[in-house]
């Protein structure tokens, strides 16, 4: 494995892109959906289904744990609240 892969934990650019809009904050509604768009050029129904995925990732969690777990959290109160 080279080193860009060791720096990125296994995850690929996509996976990167996602952790790394999750750890911005938005300012107002849309904004976020529109940077889906924009930036990762998929639809936020298909981002959601991606950042559900990478929750359960073991090298996402490596790579980024305090995204991760503030969103395992937030998704595990959800689940609950249903």
């Amino acid at each position: 494995m080279d080193d860009v892969n060791e720096d990125r934990g296994g995850l690929s650019e996509r996976d990167l892109a996602v952790l790394a809009l999750e750890r911005q904050s938005w300012p107002g509604p849309g904004a976020k959906e529109r940077a889906v768009r924009e930036r990762l050029g998929i639809t936020p129904t298909r981002y959601y289904q991606l950042l559900n995925a990478l929750l359960d990732d073991p090298r996402a969690l490596a790579h980024d744990p305090v995204t991760v777990n503030r969103l395992r959290r937030l998704r595990d109160e959800r689940r609950e609240r249903r």
